[in-house]
Formats: structure tokens, sequence, C-alpha cells
């Protein structure tokens, strides 16, 4: 049994999150700026862009769940346009390394953290440069939201580098749905630029949180970033026209004509057994 902190546990991927560890046996600790709605673990409010509180809450409050063995960050302001852009950048980069170096100190080497779709370069106002996207081309920042998310993974490549036992291990999300959003997705084929922003892509929060509990599990040392999105699109359209319509200069790979994701999951697949289970078209 494994005691883990997930920052950001009231949220829409924290509140999945907390379910899936805790169906698994892990004891689990939800520190985050608000109270959940229905509290089903211990939970302890928490500024992290105050490093004595992320110290504080890593290192144990009272009994609230005793020495922590890995963590799970998702706390952040969650996207674009949430808060100025300042204020996004502000929060999302410090309390990045506020935990960061707070589970450096502590000798938690086991950590896994949201980082961004957006970093692939989203809203794809520039094509891509191929489709699927995946891990291998250089981040492409568009908002600070996504440049927060870009030093995130460029901080956790220094951590892992002065510590070399440290696993860091980055999550690219794509847009997080919950079953209750899926009634619009029909909605979405009549206009294939609705959807264009990110290729179409989407992530159920149950496969989001089975992604971040095979990466806690994952056997793997130093800064590794993967792109977790389901294995569909959002589309009954198939790939091929949709990008012949909307990216007709971007190269589509073979076998992906159909309705398969475009943000690549291939590498999550390969590295940490990553499979998933759901999809807006039933299950």
């Amino acid at each position: 049994m494994t005691r883990v902190v997930v920052t950001g546990g009231s949220g829409k991927l924290g509140r999945a999150c907390v379910k899936d560890l805790l169906s698994h046996g892990y004891e689990v600790l939800n520190v985050d700026t608000v109270p959940p709605a229905a509290e089903n673990c211990p939970f302890v409010q928490t500024d992290l862009t105050d490093f004595g509180q992320a110290f504080e809450v890593l290192a144990g409050v009272d009994d609230r769940l005793g020495e922590i063995e890995a963590l799970v960050h998702l706390a952040a302001i969650p996207a674009p346009g949430k808060q100025p852009n300042a204020a996004t950048f502000k929060v999302n980069t410090l309390s990045t390394y506020n935990v960061f170096e707070a589970a450096r100190r502590l000798k938690i080497r086991n950590v896994v953290w949201a980082s961004s779709e957006t970093v692939l370069g989203l809203p794809f106002d520039t094509p891509p440069p191929y489709a699927p996207v995946d891990e291998d081309y250089a981040g492409r920042p568009e908002t600070a939201y996504s440049l927060s998310k870009l030093l995130g993974e460029e901080m956790a490549k220094q951590f892992c580098r002065w510590d070399p036992e440290l696993k860091i291990i980055g999550l690219r999300f794509s847009n997080v749905m919950e079953p209750a959003d899926y009634a619009r997705f029909p909605s979405f084929d009549a206009d294939a630029r609705l959807r264009k922003w990110n290729l179409w892509a989407y992530i159920d929060a149950r496969d989001a949180s089975q992604a971040i509990r095979r990466a806690l599990e994952a056997p793997i040392r130093g800064a590794e970033i993967f792109v977790i999105a389901n294995a569909d699109t959002v589309m009954s359209r198939p790939n091929a026209e949709l990008m012949a319509e909307v990216y007709p200069g971007v190269p589509l790979a073979q076998g992906a004509s159909g309705n398969e994701t475009l943000l690549s999951i291939e590498k999550a697949r390969r590295l940490l057994g990553y499979d998933p289970q759901h999809s807006w078209r039933g299950g």
C-alpha cells in the first residue's frame, strides 16, 4: 500500500484520480485550495504557491496520512483564459517548482504530474508538422498556460539531473471529459473546425486516472513525457476526411485514416502499459 498526495484532488481529473487510487489500495491525501464536494479521503487545504505550505503538506500534517511515498501533482489553473496570463503563469510555474523541490528535499522520488496537450502547439493555428502528433518534436507553446507547462517539463529534467534516483513523469493530458459530457459529442460532426484546435482529441477522466496509476507504478527513472488521450477522436467523421478539409498539407500516417486518436498514445502504451478502456461511442 502506497501513501500518495494528490494535489488538485478536488478538481475534475483529481476526483477521478483519487477514486481510482483508493479503489486500487492506495492511501490518498487530497491537497487543494478548495474542499472536495464529497470527502472520501483525508484533505488538507493548501496554497502550493507558498513553498512553506507545499513542503509541510508533503512532510506530513499531524495525523492526516503519515510518511508520503509518492506525489501526483494535478493542481493548477487548468486552461488558458481562466485568469489573466501573468496569474496563470505564476500559479502554475511556482506551484510546480514548489512541489518538485519539496519532494526532492523530502526524498519523495516517485512523482507524476499533469502537463498538457497544449505543449504540442495547440490550438494548431499553425498546423502540426504531421499527424498523429507525438512527443518527438519540440514543444510549441502558444499561450502563457502552455508555456508554464513546457517550463514544468524542463524543470522536471533538471530536478532529475540533480537526483538520478528521482522519477518525474509528465502526462500531457488531452481535454478531460466525464460521461455526462458525451451527450454533446454528436453535434461536433457538423463543423470540423469546432474541435480542430486539439485534432479532435479527448481523454475520459477514468482513463486519465488509469494513466496516472500506471505512471506511478512504472519502473522508470528520470524525467519522461507522455501524451495521454483516448484511443478515438470526438468525431464520427474519419480522420482522412477531417485532415483533408482542415489541414490539407499535413502528412497523415498510414493506418490513421479511421477514427483513431490523432494525439499519439503509442509511447504510453509501450512504456506504461496504458490501455484506454472508455469511449464516448459506448463503454
